[in-house]
């Protein structure tokens, strides 16, 4: 499921500020993005997240920000030098040369030495840092649950178009039956009419049965009704269940087609093109569900 979520930390002269964002995956995959002073960290980063998230593309950035002031910086004269001569070199060769201010000399690399951070107290910055990482996933959350919100609407006017198109099925399967025994008949009579043959009713009530049979679908109206009930069931409910309601999806779908297969009629067949699509749209809803 899509989301996003952000938040900042701020201690003394350093703030941290956290993003989270996501993209529908079907499992879990997750990036994580930490300055240099955190880079042990990440598998505690991992853990806070994995305990919020189980599902989608994850992408987890955290930045941190140290403020400064001129006496933290310093030239490198040697290097500065360096630049200098190599410069005043190129220009008794190549008399084209711009001249090189004071702002374009700093932008060089090694020129302005930094403060050394290789003594940064890690497991201290990440007490300062986890808060943020807490509030950015607890409004990662709550954007999931307004999108949820909306997904739901839609399972649960795709389901309502399918229980209707059940309901029709339902009525219309015993007339199947019905009008291929008295198309049978009405066959037989043609054919036999002015012939010297009797017809046997056993006959025709042996053919009609094997048609019912073949063409029965109650059993896959009843489970149709049962996936449809317990997809409510999970829904409404407070824990994550994506993947039991992608299973039901592919279950609803298997029973469609087999409805479709047995039932041999052009009535219960547009009701089954109308309830496949349902399903697929379903599935496509799914693909963004935790």
């Amino acid at each position: 499921m899509t989301g996003y979520g952000d938040a900042r930390q701020v201690c003394n002269d350093t703030v941290y500020h956290v993003e989270v964002r996501a993209v529908n995956n079907r499992y879990l995959k997750l990036n994580v993005r930490l300055p240099d002073s955190f880079s042990g960290l990440e598998p505690a980063v991992e853990k806070v997240v994995r305990k919020t998230i189980s599902r989608g593309t994850i992408n987890v950035t955290i930045k941190r920000t140290v403020g400064r002031s001129a006496a933290d910086f310093s030239f490198v004269g040697d290097v500065l030098d360096s630049y200098l001569k190599q410069w005043d070199d190129l220009r008794e060769s190549m008399t084209q040369l711009p001249v090189m201010n004071a702002g374009d000399l700093l932008q060089l690399p090694g020129v302005v030495a930094e403060p050394d951070e290789s003594d940064v107290n890690a497991d201290a910055e990440w007490q300062q840092a986890e808060p943020a990482l807490r509030e950015a996933l607890e409004k990662f959350d709550a954007f999931r649950r307004h999108e949820g919100e909306s997904m739901a609407d839609d399972l649960r006017s795709q389901m309502a178009l399918i229980s209707e198109q059940v309901k029709l099925v339902s009525e219309r399967a015993p007339q199947v039956v019905v009008q291929y025994r008295d198309r049978i008949l009405e066959r037989v009579k043609n054919l036999l009419e002015g012939a010297d043959v009797e017809l046997q009713p056993s006959d025709v009530i042996r053919e009609v049965s094997q048609f019912s049979d073949r063409c029965d679908i109650n059993e896959e109206i009843i489970r149709l009704d049962s996936h449809l009930k317990q997809f409510e069931k999970f829904i409404t409910s407070d824990q994550s269940e994506g993947k039991r309601l992608d299973f039901l999806s592919q279950e609803l779908n298997r029973e469609v087609n087999t409805i479709g297969s047995k039932a041999n009629d052009v009535e219960i067949a547009h009701c089954v093109v109308e309830m496949k699509a349902a399903v697929e749209k379903m599935r496509e809803v799914l693909q963004n569900v935790e």
